[in-house]
């Protein structure tokens, strides 16, 4: 298991990319909107890992929702695992409070699934299914 990236909610990508691609030199991977999660998000490789940055794409869309909450900033960190749906068994027979019971599609094609802040000591996991190239 190992860091796959770590989300963060911006209240626009164009403007958090002056930072992450202009001031500390990140390329941009890839770019996509995931309608279904009512996100649009910019990936940035960052030695084995990845910084997302997310974009709310309507106002009651779960980012939208966190960015009046808190404001922007970290999101997420997202772990790469082998089996999504074993590991999402195995942190349920250990009593974690899951999002979801079951994977959806996310960014990339990735497979994805998020474990509630309740169970991680206030921290939004997602768990992302080891990708070929997502």
């Amino acid at each position: 298991m190992k860091i796959d990236h770590i989300g963060i909610a911006t209240r626009g990508i164009e403007g958090a990319l002056a930072f992450y691609r202009d001031a500390l030199g990140l390329d941009v991977a890839k770019t996509e909107e995931i309608a279904e999660q009512k996100v649009r998000v910019a990936m940035l490789p960052i030695g084995d890992s990845r910084i997302e940055l997310l974009e709310a794409t309507t106002e009651d869309s779960p980012i939208a929702r966190f960015l009046e909450k808190r404001g922007p900033g970290i999101h997420h960190i997202a772990v790469r695992v082998d089996d999504i749906r074993a590991a999402l068994a195995d942190l349920k027979q250990k009593g974690a409070r899951l999002i979801d019971e079951e994977p959806r599609t996310g960014a990339g094609g990735c497979l994805v699934a998020f474990v509630h802040p309740s169970s991680t000591g206030g921290v939004l996991l997602e768990l992302v299914q080891d990708p070929t190239d997502c």
